[in-house]
């Protein structure tokens, strides 16, 4: 028997959660409060460990259209762009973990989702749940309803359905991310060869990529914030007052702050890891689930590996045993999420550690860095562990 799926938020999570779910073989509709389907934000990293889960979706030929696979990783120093340690990444990262890794604009591999699940249902906003032992009845802010067996709340970080399991508010990590994207051509010396970049520096640090099949540069600098940055989720500003806040770092930076006309800043938040995300017919994924600062860039990414494990434990699952298949997946899940959310909270601090003794302890050991240090992460398939 096929069960009726409701996914709730069609971001990058819920969206591939819905052909996760198809893939299993049951019905998955996906409903999203705004009325324009589209993603916030610049650009978004895709380790080999979702990107083998998307091209296992079918989705390889349209992301290749639209990504970048990095020739180099390099962590560089604040001041004067000085190269602690450079990794070989492109092919090697797909000799060593059989998948690409992916830098892209976030609006692209949402386009891409979009069009693969091509009927997602936007203008509703999910305003609560109600269940019963046969199945859940979802309400909307319109005063509509619609009857699922399962319901998967990929809602984001302040997902309504998470409050049915928890009470917990989302914690303010003191810092913002700045992000701009300017035309690759404008700065042709950080965008060719397509190179990831980390300038480490105190209280701040800065990372750049190439995204949009190359056409832009994408750069993310992470720095401290006031609390009253969080009465804004997104707020635009003039780019010099990011050029003022790096003053003194790397020219390289300057140039491409220059290139800039605007920047988009958004506060910086995640959650403590939650021992249970679900309750009878109802689960979470993604940042609904386990939100985690952005410093190990694996948030799109656990959600999809949560999109595919929730495939298997569904596949063949029936209405009657659906609730223990949610079940399963909470507990596969579990572990590994709150696992990279400490290890996103540990990389902010590694990274803007205050020049000093610590700081060259740290230098010393990136530079022994090997890819083998991302088999735990990278290596992680979801279809088996």
């Amino acid at each position: 028997m096929r069960l009726n799926v409701a996914v709730v938020g069609g971001g990058i999570g819920g969206l591939a959660a819905v052909l996760a779910i198809r893939r299993a073989g049951h019905e998955a509709v996906c409903f999203e409060q705004s009325s324009e389907l589209g993603e916030l934000g610049a650009g978004i990293q895709i380790g080999p460990n979702a990107s083998r889960l998307l091209h296992r979706l079918g989705l390889s030929e349209a992301l290749a259209a639209v990504a970048v696979e990095p020739a180099r990783l390099q962590f560089r120093r604040w001041h004067s762009g000085a190269v602690i340690k450079e990794l070989v990444t492109g092919p090697e990262v797909i000799a060593a973990f059989g998948a690409p890794h992916y830098t892209l604009h976030r609006a692209d591999l949402h386009r891409v989702l979009v069009d693969a699940v091509a009927d997602v249902r936007p203008g509703l906003q999910c305003v609560g749940a109600d269940q019963d032992d046969d199945g859940v009845n979802l309400r909307f802010a319109d005063g509509t309803f619609y009857r699922a067996d399962v319901v998967i709340g990929a809602d984001g970080l302040g997902s309504r359905l998470r409050r049915l399991v928890s009470s917990g508010v989302a914690r303010f990590s003191g810092k913002a991310a700045w992000r701009v994207l300017v035309p690759a051509e404008a700065v042709p010396n950080l965008a060719d060869p397509p190179t990831l970049r980390l300038w480490l520096g105190p209280g701040k640090h800065v990372v750049s990529y190439p995204v949009s099949a190359g056409r832009l540069l994408n750069l993310a600098a992470a720095l401290l914030a006031d609390v009253e940055d969080t009465e804004s989720w997104t707020r635009e500003g003039p780019a010099d007052e990011l050029a003022a806040a790096l003053h003194g770092w790397d020219p390289d930076l300057h140039t491409v702050i220059a290139a800039a006309k605007t920047t988009l800043r958004l506060p910086l938040f995640d959650r403590p890891p939650l021992e249970h995300i679900g309750t009878g017919r109802m689960t979470l994924l993604g940042d609904a689930a386990h939100p985690m600062l952005p410093f190990f860039a694996q948030g799109a990414a656990q959600a999809i590996e949560d999109a595919w494990v929730l495939g298997r434990v569904l596949r063949n699952a029936t209405r009657a045993t659906a609730p223990d298949a949610l079940r399963r997946y909470e507990q596969a899940r579990h572990a590994r999420t709150a696992t990279v959310q400490q290890r996103s909270v540990r990389n902010g601090e590694l990274f803007q550690l205050p020049n000093g003794l610590r700081q060259r302890v740290r230098d010393v050991a990136l530079r022994r860095f090997t890819l083998t240090r991302f088999d735990w992460l990278y290596g992680y398939d979801a279809d088996t562990a």
